[in-house]
């Protein structure tokens, strides 16, 4: 007889009880302690079933378990001594639960400790190496005292935690003793833990660890460490918490995934999952492995499942976490590219972008009136409405939600100083964001409206500088230290200088794959007396800048068809 097992159980009196006669049927006697808290009800008949049962037996003392507290310590010291009294050919006693399961056939377990009769399976690490603990005690739950249960007084927990604090009241640690912490669930030899259960200094020691901080994660994982002949700091129960500290729970669909561990056992397996119980409730040769525990396996599983609890998913803001800000880098699903002055430079430029790069590319999502979907639709992916209105509430989750509806297409729009303005913060620090910016093409629109007789005099002065304002301001934005986005920004002087070497690598951005160059370039917006009309601008006191220099009477040569780029060939 190479393994017993000492069972704690407060939950689900009728799984814990179909795996204690498993691990009886085994060969493996087992000593369940049940929890004090445990109705007579639900006790009496869970004891009456398993009490004809060879093998199986119950603790001589109840405790009472309460999380952090020492009644789950000595429940497992009261019930370890009665296990190896009972059974004095034992070898090793292994710690468990009633929500635990063996993953593997039990005489595999039984083979694998008699081939190592003096090493101690327990997680046991220094206090200055834990990375895991949460509440932020690691010293301080052995320097200071824990007598009041936390999720029962919290509020009373917290003063008297606050009180030694403040007051300085720390104690010694015991001569000899080395703070160690780590999983409670664990596999130890028999002499290890008869030196334990008679250590002469057992009072002494008892005494102390009842009042540290959750003593269950630190007892026997410190003592270990004064009486093992080899210790192997790991279990060889698989059991994962997730960012709070709490156990996951494995459900049918996690199968696949605890074979894969090829650890001896799991914790903690929800009550329901009849699969798993049917699955691993068996000694079938068939699944022998004869492997090593491995449970970096999923490691990263569970990490990214962290991640993604913990971070969410970029663009996709869940009802629990909303209206919080982004907790990671990227606040979008996917790239999208930002044009600013393009459309005002180049009329046409959304159906002309489109052509080349095959994607649907919208106007201006942020008018004033009304959201310019490609093609004038009226809903977009996501059931996106074009009401300014809905749009206004939120611009940015407006933004974040049509990216996340078209995830796969990537989403290109206009934008300018005339367009409501709340969403470029959002843009700036969005390292999906590609930028352009032609600055001052919005004099080109006025320079229209002039000649059309829409605007003049006073009136065009005021809407030129009211313009010039606005986009100063989302240029010095857009050059802020804390912008993630990818920003290019021209004047319009300087870009019309070389408008299709500065579209190549825009285009190289967001079409990479293209078949083909463009063939033709967007037409230009007539520039006849332009430059006049910047001029009188200026004469009549105005400041503007934006633009860049047009000479009066000088109208700059439209670009002409795009050519090839040179390849060198090897």
């Amino acid at each position: 007889m190479s393994v017993g097992f000492v069972m704690l159980v407060h939950t689900a009196l009728d799984r814990a009880a179909q795996v204690a006669r498993h691990l009886a049927a085994s060969g493996c006697p087992v000593v369940i302690h049940a929890d004090r808290k445990v109705p007579r009800s639900a006790f009496e008949p869970f004891a009456q079933g398993l009490a004809g049962v060879r093998g199986i037996a119950f603790a001589s003392r109840r405790h009472r378990c309460e999380w952090g507290m020492w009644g789950i310590v000595g429940a497992t010291l009261d019930a370890c001594g009665d296990l190896l009294t009972a059974h004095p050919g034992l070898r090793h006693v292994y710690l468990c639960s009633g929500s635990c399961l063996p993953l593997r056939p039990l005489p595999e377990l039984q083979a694998y400790l008699a081939a190592r009769p003096e090493t101690d399976f327990i997680e046991s690490v220094t206090i200055d190496d834990v990375v895991w603990t949460k509440g932020g005690f690691d010293r301080d739950r052995f320097a200071l005292r824990f007598p009041v249960p936390f999720r029962r007084h919290r509020r009373l927990f917290d003063a008297v935690t606050g009180a030694q604090k403040r007051l300085g009241l720390t104690r010694p640690l015991p001569e000899g003793i080395a703070p160690h912490l780590g999983s409670q669930w664990w596999c130890l030899s028999r002499p290890t833990l008869e030196a334990i259960l008679h250590d002469p200094r057992r009072r002494e020691l008892d005494r102390f660890f009842r009042s540290v901080w959750i003593p269950d994660e630190s007892y026997f994982q410190t003592l270990v460490r004064l009486h093992a002949r080899r210790v192997e700091s790991r279990s060889l129960t698989l059991s994962k918490f997730d960012h709070f500290g709490r156990p996951h729970s494995f459900y049918d669909d996690h199968l696949q995934l605890l074979r894969r561990s090829d650890c001896f056992f799991a914790r903690k397996i929800w009550p329901w999952a009849d699969l798993l119980y049917a699955s691993f409730l068996s000694n079938d040769p068939k699944v022998t492995r004869n492997a090593e525990p491995n449970p970096g396996k999923i490691d990263r599983l569970f990490s990214r499942a962290t991640d993604r609890r913990v971070q969410g998913r970029p663009g996709l803001i869940m009802q629990s976490r909303f209206p919080a800000r982004r907790l990671d880098a990227a606040r979008t699903a996917a790239p999208y590219s930002v044009f600013a002055g393009f459309a005002e430079t180049f009329p046409g430029f959304e159906a002309w972008l489109g052509k080349t790069t095959g994607l649907r590319v919208h106007g201006h999502l942020f008018a004033p009136g009304r959201v310019a979907f490609a093609g004038g639709a009226q809903v977009h992916n996501g059931c996106l409405s074009d009401s300014a209105a809905l749009r206004d509430y939120n611009p940015e989750a407006f933004l974040a939600n049509l990216v996340w509806a078209t995830r796969g297409e990537r989403q290109c729009f206009m934008f300018g100083p005339a367009d409501a303005q709340e969403v470029m913060r959002f843009v700036a620090g969005d390292p999906n964001a590609q930028v352009s910016i032609v600055a001052g093409a919005w004099a080109l629109t006025l320079f229209a409206r002039e000649q059309a007789g829409e605007l003049t005099g006073s009136a065009l002065r005021k809407e030129a500088a009211r313009l010039q304002k606005v986009e100063l301001a989302y240029l010095a934005l857009m050059r802020s230290g804390w912008v993630k986005a990818r920003v290019r920004a021209w004047g319009l002087a300087e870009f019309l200088e070389a408008p299709m070497e500065n579209l190549a690598p825009i285009l190289d951005e967001i079409a990479p794959r293209a078949p083909r160059r463009p063939t033709e370039a967007p037409v230009l917006a007539s520039l006849d007396g332009f430059g006049a009309f910047l001029q009188r601008l200026r004469n009549d006191g105005m400041n503007l800048h934006l633009p860049g220099d047009f000479p009066v009477g000088h109208a700059p040569t439209p670009p002409g068809d795009a050519r090839p780029r040179p390849y060198l060939v090897r």
